[in-house]
């Protein structure tokens, strides 16, 4: 039962965000071979100014050995 949490700055209007989250599940159906009805994915918005608090240091810099991809920008240069 994968569940996708999609994270990114405030701004996109509804089409976007359901065609991500559709290409998403898209993508989880055909890389783990389950079924669509099993895959759930949500999008939280999250304003600019507080991503590097919000989102970057709880979720990439203090959960690095979970994150199987990378970004390659860090807003605190600590990398």
């Amino acid at each position: 039962m994968p569940h996708v949490i999609v994270k990114l700055y405030t701004g996109r209007n509804e089409e976007q965000k359901k065609g991500l989250a559709e290409e998403v599940a898209g993508a989880v159906v055909r890389s783990l071979g389950c079924e669509k009805k099993v895959v759930s994915v949500a999008i939280e918005e999250i304003d600019r100014a507080a991503w590097p608090d919000q989102v970057y240091r709880p979720d990439i810099l203090e959960n690095n050995d979970k994150l199987y991809l990378k970004p390659g920008y860090d807003p605190f240069g600590e990398s």
